[in-house]
This record gives C-alpha cells, sequence and structure tokens, in this order.
C-alpha cells in the first residue's frame, strides 16, 4: 500500500500543549451552510445555531481546560480563540514517541466541534461538509491577543461592507 506523505502545518517546535490560539475552520467549497449576514449581523441557518451550540458547549465540558473567550460564526466559517489553561495536566506528555496526548489538545477540541456538526447534518439530512483541515495561528502576546479579538468582532461588519458593494 502506498501511502501520500504530506508535510504536517504544525510548528515543529511548538507542542501545542499550553497556549492560545487563533484558529478558522471553513466550509467545504466555502459554501455558506451556517447563515447569511445582514445588516452587519449573522443570522444563523439550523446547522450555523448548532455549530454555535456546540462551541458553548466545548467550552462547558472542557471547563478549566480551555477556555473560548471570543469566536465569530460567518456563513462559510468560524473564527475561534482557544486558549488552553496554564495548569493543564502535561504530565501524559509521552517522552518515547514524543507524541502528545490526543484528547487534551487543540486538534481534538477542532475534531470534536467538526464532528458533532456533522453528525448533526446527517442525522437532520442537511447537506454539509467541512473543507478537509483547519488553519491555526499560535498568538504570541497580548496586543495580537486584542487585535485578533478585534478582527474576529468586526468580522461580520467587513462580510457585509465586502458583499453589499
Amino acid at each position: 500500500m502506498k501511502f501520500n506523505y504530506r508535510k504536517s502545518p504544525r510548528a515543529q517546535w511548538h507542542g501545542y500543549m499550553c497556549a492560545n490560539y487563533f484558529v478558522t475552520i471553513c466550509t467545504k467549497g466555502k459554501e455558506p451552510y451556517f447563515g447569511i449576514v445582514k445588516n452587519e449581523t449573522i443570522y444563523l441557518t439550523e446547522i450555523g445555531k448548532f455549530l454555535q451550540k456546540q462551541i458553548d458547549d466545548t467550552i462547558m465540558i472542557r471547563q478549566g481546560e480551555i477556555n473560548i473567550p471570543c469566536y465569530a460564526i460567518m456563513p462559510n466559517h468560524v473564527h475561534l480563540i482557544v486558549c488552553f489553561e496554564e495548569n493543564r495536566l502535561e504530565q501524559n506528555y509521552d517522552e518515547v514517541t514524543s507524541f502528545g496526548p490526543q484528547r487534551k489538545n487543540l486538534a481534538s477540541v477542532i475534531r470534536g466541534i467538526k464532528s458533532s456538526v456533522k453528525k448533526f447534518a446527517n442525522d437532520n439530512n442537511i447537506t454539509f461538509e467541512w473543507q478537509g483541515r483547519y488553519n491555526d495561528r499560535i498568538i504570541r502576546d497580548h496586543n495580537e491577543m486584542n487585535s485578533i479579538s478585534e478582527y474576529i468582532e468586526n468580522n461580520p461588519i467587513k462580510w457585509d461592507l465586502k458583499n453589499n458593494l
């Protein structure tokens, strides 16, 4: 069996264990499954409302592990700031394989959100597909955190301006 090797987009120097991230997850083909923006406000579809519920539930379920202080659901993507708490348990790290735990990291958070939304769509006969990957950026300091938060909060306004010119 031949395997296609794809270079990982993850930073090799970063453990993805305890940090803050700016994450963008897109729908496949940038289809506007989640809603529409009118007058600088997003009006969510049924699947968009479910995505919002999953983000809020993720915060509650992983209380003490992560926080999502800011997010915006747009018609064809979602932006999130995911903050891992400083007191997270990192002692599960397997030094032999250099492979971190797959239940308390950024990938597991995103995987949980994406899979629950896809399952909801399937269970309700809603046509829906996620893009295969997601984009993340390590937030390095408070200035960057403030700038990204402002970008997320203003995203519906910019979307409305761009699409109504």
